[in-house]
């Protein structure tokens, strides 16, 4: 299996994908799929923090990194938010969700950025040292239970001054 940085060839088969893997999970499919078609379309966009898991040809795990801004009353900083991760059902449990995720992290350190927010499954991520963003007085721009809202510093001194609201690309919606 080789993690590797998407294509345009694999746009069709990554849309597959995410809706297989989210109609099979818990939460069910929310438009994730169109999600990641709107990202792509944003300025901001990044092409080497969206990456695929490539065994022979098959894409059995995607993850896409987008920009957010914190803000609070006196300023605006400037990281990440994963949105989303995922591996084919008949592939999970098998450590590809880690690897999507350890490559995205490595690529969005050496883009400078110095942070990454997720939604997501609290037992899973904490594993891989995403703590809850309340403690850092980070808060998302919607209801969500506070445990499943998690940031982590990629730096040393990575959330030092960074507080507030969570904003998102207008691809979200929100």
């Amino acid at each position: 299996m080789q993690i590797r940085t998407v294509r345009k060839e694999d746009y069709s088969a990554i849309s597959d994908l995410i809706l297989t893997a989210f109609s099979k999970s818990s939460n069910g499919y929310g438009g994730e799929a169109e999600l990641v078609e709107k990202i792509r379309l944003d300025p901001t966009y990044h092409k080497t923090l969206e990456v695929v898991a490539d065994q022979s040809g098959q894409i059995i795990g995607h993850g896409l990194l987008s920009e957010v801004q914190v803000k609070n009353a006196n300023k605006s900083k400037t990281g990440l938010c994963l949105a989303p991760l995922e591996v084919s059902p008949s592939f999970q449990k098998q450590g590809i969700g880690q690897a999507i995720l350890a490559e995205l992290e490595q690529r969005a350190k050496r883009a400078k950025y110095n942070f990454i927010s997720i939604l997501g499954w609290p037992d899973y991520y904490s594993r891989f040292g995403y703590k809850k963003a309340s403690l850092f007085n980070i808060k998302a721009p919607f209801p969500a239970p506070d445990d499943a809202y998690m940031i982590k510093a990629l730096v040393p001194k990575g959330l030092e001054g960074v507080t507030g609201t969570v904003n998102y690309l207008s691809a979200f919606n929100i």
